[in-house]
């Protein structure tokens, strides 16, 4: 197995690629690598150094390769300008601990549709609804993180499409 880049070391298209040796040892190298991406070796290696942005169809293609969906969830929560301002990014967690947190977000769901309705029944949100409305958007914001977190762990897990 080939040297660590170390100035690449903690990028995640790098940290993917080392990840996917596990499984392809063709990947330890990063010529090798782009050979099978067809990706220029120069310019995989200057995505990897954090030089240049990848494109987005280089990133599709380095997550199919790796088995590595969530490049694509990083590509669009902080790469690109328009994605950045509306997905946000999701870690991928062990299924235990995803289960819980999806689990946890969905507790008060009950609660949280009764509020809803009460809320919308005028159709008109009041200064006095604001606060529990702010509230409603938030754990929903967090049912849709943790049910997209749980969606990428068994796309890179059990290959659902």
């Amino acid at each position: 197995m080939s040297k660590k880049a170390t100035k690449a070391a903690d990028n995640i298209y790098c940290i993917a690629r080392y990840d996917a040796t596990k499984t392809n040892d063709s990947f330890s190298s990063r010529e090798k690598a782009s050979e099978l991406l067809h990706i220029e070796r120069t310019r995989l290696s200057n995505i990897e150094l954090g030089n240049i942005k990848p494109y987005p169809d280089e990133v599709l293609t380095m997550a199919k390769a790796y088995n590595c969906p969530e490049l694509c969830n990083s590509y669009c929560a902080c790469e690109c300008p328009i994605g950045a301002t509306s997905v946000k990014k999701v870690e991928i967690e062990d299924f235990d601990r995803l289960a819980l947190k999806v689990l946890g977000s969905l507790k008060d769901i009950d609660q949280l549709r009764s509020s809803l309705i009460e809320i919308s029944e005028d159709g008109v949100i009041t200064k006095d609804e604001k606060v529990e409305f702010d509230t409603i958007l938030d754990t929903l914001d967090k049912i849709s993180t943790n049910a997209k977190a749980l969606q990428l762990w068994a796309q890179k897990n059990i290959h659902c499409e």
